[in-house]
């Protein structure tokens, strides 16, 4: 795919992993694959190439170009190029890195001069929680709240581990995902449910890996409703145990299934999930600890 040499720029915008089990909606952490897009010449109608198949749009319907537009409504429209290695509807903030990417290019092509609470604020309003958006423009591991639509982010540092991400063929959206979650749970079950997900944090903030993992696999807010959709996750976390993983944890809303793990028992730990038919892509993934990216470019 050709692009127009007067390049401007390059926003390159990381992949996330939310939930981290009891982390609902509120915990996330940046992953190494992106999305990037290579800002070309000013046109009369916006012009977005890609290679992502028909159903991506390649005009203003895009959601780069409408998230960007809802933040700047009379932006100067621009021709660039889109360039993915997120799985769409994969559990990976597919969604949350275009719409990080749009707010990111309104700010740029608009001199807004943003804050990075602003543009977490923004994307948070747009997409309805911070769990994928915040890492994505923060980078590493990141905790965050949205109550009276106001956002409240803080950034952590995730452990050194090795990520390996279970990614079957199959899409699920997160609106089905949700659709099996119970609409209230008691309050002595409540209660127990934000103590964990708080526990794990502390332990996660101060480098407790062990109980931090412990923690990550006692979820009571969404993954035992999520089993039946995603009937791998409990195959691969009983495998994640014979290989000394931290935890096993569904990303996001599914089917992704992310499994932390000491580096040496990435490839025995690979393989067993070969033996017991599991068919769908491992990748191995690191943490992204610098968040969105912008990257001048020689016109």
């Amino acid at each position: 795919m050709e692009m127009n040499p007067q390049m401007q720029m390059q926003i390159r915008v990381p992949a996330t992993s939310a939930n981290l089990g009891p982390g609902f909606d509120s915990l996330g952490i940046a992953v190494t694959l992106y999305l990037t897009i290579t800002i070309g010449e000013k046109t009369d109608k916006w012009i977005v190439e890609h290679d992502m198949g028909s159903d991506i749009p390649n005009d203003e319907s895009n959601m780069i170009v409408k998230t960007a537009l809802r933040i700047f409504p009379s932006l100067q429209a621009h021709r660039f190029k889109v360039e993915s290695d997120i799985p769409l509807a994969r559990g990976l903030g597919s969604s949350s890195s275009a719409i990080v990417a749009g707010i990111e290019m309104a700010d740029q092509l608009g001199k807004m001069n943003l804050t990075k609470e602003e543009k977490i604020q923004l994307a948070t309003e747009i997409e309805g929680h911070p769990d994928n958006v915040a890492p994505a423009i923060l980078g590493d591991f990141v905790v965050s709240t949205f109550v009276q639509k106001k956002n409240t982010s803080i950034k952590g540092h995730f452990p050194e581990l090795q990520l390996l991400a279970y990614i079957p063929s199959n899409e699920l959206l997160t609106t089905e995902s949700r659709n099996v979650l119970p609409k209230e749970l008691s309050f002595k079950e409540a209660v127990s449910a934000g103590s964990i997900g708080n526990t794990l944090v502390a332990a996660l903030m101060t480098g407790r890996t062990e109980q931090a993992g412990r923690l990550m696999e006692e979820d009571l807010y969404h993954e035992r409703y999520r089993l039946k959709l995603v009937p791998h996750l409990a195959k691969i976390r009983k495998i994640g145990h014979k290989h000394n993983s931290m935890a096993t944890y569904l990303s996001g809303a599914g089917p992704t299934v992310m499994t932390i793990l000491p580096m040496q028992e990435a490839t025995a730990f690979s393989q067993e999930i070969r033996e017991a038919g599991l068919l769908g892509e491992i990748v191995a993934l690191e943490v992204d600890r610098q968040g969105t990216v912008i990257r001048k470019l020689k016109s």
